[in-house]
């Protein structure tokens, strides 16, 4: 393994949302909303819940993990090129 080669243990992956608890979940729904849904001058971003909730487990979005900075977010499918 070259320097260029990262750590594949470092590496974001989806977490199947239906292993995370309903409220640990709806934190991170929560977390969503008003990191991006607060940006776009909505009254009241918690609103979007329902909606947020609705793209996971629609699986339009998902639950990433990052090993490296130990930290879960939403995101769409389509990070996983980042």
């Amino acid at each position: 393994m070259d320097s260029s080669d990262g750590d594949p243990r470092q590496e974001r992956f989806v977490v199947d949302a239906d292993l995370i608890p309903d409220d640990q979940l709806m934190g991170l729904v929560e977390e969503y909303c008003t990191r991006y849904h607060g940006l776009n001058d909505l009254e009241s971003p918690m609103d979007e819940r329902g909606r947020v909730m609705a793209a996971v487990r629609r699986g339009e979005l998902v639950v990433w993990f990052d090993p490296a900075e130990n930290t879960a977010g939403l995101g769409p499918v389509a990070s996983a090129a980042n």
